[in-house]
């Protein structure tokens, strides 16, 4: 079940991405979170691949097969499967992957990107990664523990299955329950190493994460924010430098920025028409 929580400040946002994240055994504040931003609160954790509609689940082969067959191979530091999975959902290739962060500023900023869908609610999910891989089977979870990690890394999925049709294999002949698993992408540019990426995985491209969710407690949290909170999220988040100019390193992202950096936050469709409105001031360096 997804417990969902409504949040209307910003410290109280703040205080519920932190919680729970000190780690007594440690003796560090290390959350076992990770986060995901949507721009509107009734958005479901659906994939690309889900996105295509139809019997999308038969077309995964088909899409990563002609993706490997036109990409460049120079791009990438193994030719296997999971690297090019990765690569892929980098670049909007539709997969069964979704894309996570392990900073909750990151998440919060995918929350308020959007200046378009500043009318609605936006979310922060937060998914437990340690509880959830919890539920993996005995040998994936063998993997982790023999390395020493709490997430998989392409090369440790390469251990268990070389290629994704011999991973759905193995679940399908084990008669396992589904289950996902997250896994950290090669830092094939500085957007995955900047935006502190993780992806999910399901074992069962035909079963959506939220459906997975909603039969397992305890793994997954949904804040909802506030529309009236958005505009200081976002100002705040500015203020800290987490913006597309660094999330997304380039002119884009450096384009996207300033638009939206300029951007008269009273907006609306009688605003752009009065030319009434005193101009909004920008000091030398903003």
């Amino acid at each position: 079940m997804i417990e969902t929580i409504h949040v209307s400040t910003w410290d109280d946002l703040h205080n519920e991405v932190f919680r729970e994240s000190w780690n007594a055994e440690i003796g560090r504040f290390r959350s076992n979170g990770l986060f995901r931003g949507v721009s509107a609160s009734d958005h479901a954790l659906h994939n690309s691949l889900m996105r295509l509609g139809g019997p999308y689940w038969r077309l995964e082969s088909y899409l990563l097969r002609n993706f490997r067959k036109y990409a460049h191979r120079q791009t990438l530091p193994f030719d296997d499967d999971w690297n090019w999975l990765a690569l892929g959902q980098h670049h909007g290739l539709p997969t069964r992957l979704l894309d996570w962060t392990y900073s909750p500023y990151v998440a919060m900023h995918f929350a308020t990107h959007g200046l378009d869908e500043f009318d609605r609610d936006g979310a922060v999910f937060m998914v437990n990664f340690v509880e959830a891989h919890r539920r993996l089977p005995a040998e994936l979870v063998d993997i982790l523990k023999n390395d020493g990690s709490l997430v998989f890394t392409t090369e440790l999925l390469s251990r268990y299955a070389l290629t994704l049709r011999e991973f759905d294999s193995k679940a399908v002949r084990s008669g396992l329950e589904p289950f996902v698993l997250f896994f950290e992408p090669p830092s094939l540019d500085e957007r995955i190493t900047n935006q502190f990426a993780v992806f999910s995985m399901m074992s069962d491209s035909r079963i959506g994460l939220s459906q997975w969710l909603t039969n397992e407690r305890s793994v997954c949290r949904r804040l909802v924010i506030d529309k009236a909170l958005k505009w200081e999220i976002r100002d705040k988040l500015d203020q800290a430098n987490i913006t597309e100019r660094v999330l997304f390193p380039g002119l884009d992202g450096l384009s996207r920025w300033l638009a939206r950096q300029y951007t008269d936050s009273r907006r609306n469709p009688e605003a752009l028409e009065d030319q009434s409105l005193p101009p909004v001031v920008f000091r030398e360096g903003n």
